[in-house]
């Protein structure tokens, strides 16, 4: 507990247990802020680790789901979010692959656990018009993308018989 208090003033990516990180503030804002959140989004989480994201994407939203594969910090992460009074959160534990289609569509996705490529399964989970934010690439090689949905609509073949 002293350690954290040592860190917490600075803008790095911490160790929160089971091999697991949180990124760096700085990081976690500017994901937050490309989602541009509105307070009726419905939104997913994949990787609720601390919860320290998942606060802020229910403090600015409507309702938020969240998926976390590693059982002590999903239990952790849901006690700490609960016990601040937010309602408007639902924990899944496990994994997400293909994501939580059971409550798609989706306004907003954050991803916080990098993929090798873009899971186009979450991208199909995402509401026309809805954006998902996502670190893609190699463990030494990464870029965070930001993907938004526009599905084709009112398809006129360019060719036809008569």
């Amino acid at each position: 507990m002293d350690r954290d208090k040592e860190i917490a003033h600075m803008d790095q990516a911490v160790a929160i247990g089971h091999g697991q990180t949180i990124s760096q503030p700085s990081l976690v804002l500017k994901m937050t802020l490309s989602l541009e959140l509105k307070p009726d989004s419905k939104v997913l989480e994949i990787a609720t680790g601390s919860g320290f994201q998942t606060d802020l994407l229910a403090s600015f939203s409507k309702s938020v789901y969240t998926v976390e594969r590693i059982e002590p910090l999903h239990y952790r992460a849901k006690e700490k979010l609960e016990t601040a009074g937010f309602t408007n959160i639902s924990f899944k534990l496990g994994r997400c692959k293909p994501g939580v289609k059971e409550n798609a569509p989706y306004d907003r996705i954050m991803v916080t656990a990098a993929a090798e490529e873009v899971p186009f399964e979450l991208v199909n989970q995402l509401e026309k018009g809805g954006k998902m934010i996502i670190p893609v690439g190699s463990q030494l090689n990464q870029e965070l993308r930001l993907i938004k949905n526009i599905k084709r609509e009112n398809f006129i073949p360019l060719f036809s018989k008569m």
